[in-house]
């Protein structure tokens, strides 16, 4: 309920900022906007049109800005950018977790980014350039530098002093990471071991070693997955030698896993991951452009295949009024396969081991589910033609529509993982092809058989 409420007020604030703009009273507008916190504040500007963004930013004091630029999109935050220079650059992300600094200058073209980079002391330098060699999909790319170490032969009471040198302890710190004089991972002590343990316990006797580090090539949906796994709350990352690296932190998990949501959805469609809502027309026009047209390409595809059949369609007019329904269920059931194999893909649930079970329990289930409706759909058709064959040949028809697309949705995701193609930007144009033209060809070809 309190969360509830915190979302209604949040709401009720965003309008009252809309309103304030309208009217053109900016003086309400900037006190308003400074009540709300910067992830409030990085929503509205994501749900604003252009010319309303540009008003907000203008308000934005710049000491907010890096704070606000950081929950941002990528788009957005590139858009931002786009118009700063390095010293704007290196202002607004002060202060910032070397991570998110990461995320906010590789939006940067290389010049300005280098700019950036030689304005820095060296330790903070040293830190970035280290995440920046590494893919922003990757682990590398997610960590973050700021760590706490010790050494195996310290004793608690040794510990608990040199935290206590510290100002403060990075956010989301649930363990200390024990390394040797080498920085090699060695393992994790919690600091919950630490507070209620005897002081003069040897870190050597109370760390873990049972847990792993991830390595810094790992993809990020993998180490999304082992979070969920293991409900981490922090994990360390280390180098192809098992030097310590940095660690990443649930925030950072939870960013992955709402843009990985994100992208299959908007790649369903053929869209980009990140597209912005209130994208311009000129943006928005070509990117959708692109998969219409392949769409296009395959509905001339389907629609030759009717057109091989037309003398029958002239024929028996029933056929033209029977036709979509195959194809729709084939469709459909397609899509229900199509999303089950790309949702297990994307959890690491589906390899060698198991996809040839899965496969054979989507025929089943497509078999199944065709032998059911045939059924239905056969003397729905019979008795509204009063033709037995024509019942017979859409429920054949069916049966064979809904096997083909239950093996499609299980088999091209799998072949597009391997041809390196994004089954959820691509697998829905493929499958939609192969369940209209089986579906065609299927039912026009039995009943060309049956009536010539």
């Amino acid at each position: 309920m309190q969360a509830q409420r915190e979302i209604a007020d949040t709401q009720t604030q965003l309008d009252e900022l809309h309103a304030a703009l309208s009217s053109g009273t900016f003086i309400d507008a900037r006190r308003m906007l400074h009540s709300l916190a910067a992830p409030d504040i990085a929503h509205l500007l994501e749900s604003s049109p252009p010319p309303t963004r540009h008003v907000l930013w203008q308000l934005i004091d710049e000491a907010e800005e890096g704070a606000i630029l950081q929950e941002l999109s990528d788009e957005l935050q590139a858009q931002f950018l786009r118009n700063m220079d390095a010293r704007e650059v290196t202002v607004v992300t002060e202060g910032l977790e070397t991570d998110d600094v990461a995320d906010i200058l590789q939006q940067l073209p290389d010049k300005i980014l280098q700019e950036v980079l030689s304005s820095m002391n060296q330790q903070d330098r040293t830190r970035l350039e280290k995440i920046l060699t590494y893919p922003d999909d990757t682990a590398g790319g997610l960590m973050n530098t700021d760590t706490i170490t010790v050494r195996t032969r310290h004793s608690m009471d040794v510990v608990l002093r040199y935290l206590r040198l510290h100002n403060e302890i990075p956010e989301m710190t649930d363990n200390l990471i024990v390394v040797n004089r080498a920085d090699d991972f060695i393992g994790l002590l919690p600091l919950r071991t630490v507070l209620v343990s005897d002081p003069g316990a040897i870190v050597r006797e109370m760390m873990r070693t049972d847990v792993e580090a991830i390595p810094a090539d790992m993809p990020s949906a993998d180490v999304a997955n082992l979070f969920e796994r293991h409900d981490w709350v922090s994990a360390p990352v280390v180098d192809a030698g098992g030097k310590l690296l940095g660690r990443i932190t649930i925030d950072d998990v939870v960013d992955v896993i709402r843009e990985d949501a994100d992208h299959s959805l908007m790649s369903m469609a053929g869209l980009a991951g990140d597209e912005d809502t209130f994208a311009p027309i000129l943006v928005a026009t070509p990117r959708r452009a692109v998969w219409l047209g392949i769409n296009l390409i395959t509905a001339f595809i389907a629609s030759s295949v009717i057109n091989l059949f037309q003398g029958t369609i002239d024929k028996v007019v029933a056929l033209a009024v029977l036709m979509p329904i195959v194809a729709s269920m084939g469709g459909v059931a397609g899509a229900q396969t199509l999303t089950v194999m790309v949702r297990g893909m994307a959890q690491g649930q589906i390899g060698r081991s198991n996809r040839n079970w899965l496969i054979n329990r989507e025929f089943l289930v497509g078999l199944l589910n065709g032998a059911l409706w045939s059924l239905v759909v056969a003397v729905a058709a019979s008795l509204w033609f009063d033709d037995a064959r024509i019942g017979l040949i859409i429920a054949a028809a069916m049966v064979i529509n809904l096997i083909t697309a239950a093996l499609a949705g299980s088999i091209i995701p799998l072949a597009m993982r391997r041809l390196q193609i994004d089954p959820a930007l691509a697998g829905s144009v493929v499958l939609t092809t192969v369940t209209d033209v089986v579906g065609f060809l299927s039912f026009l070809g039995l009943a060309t058989l049956f009536y010539a």
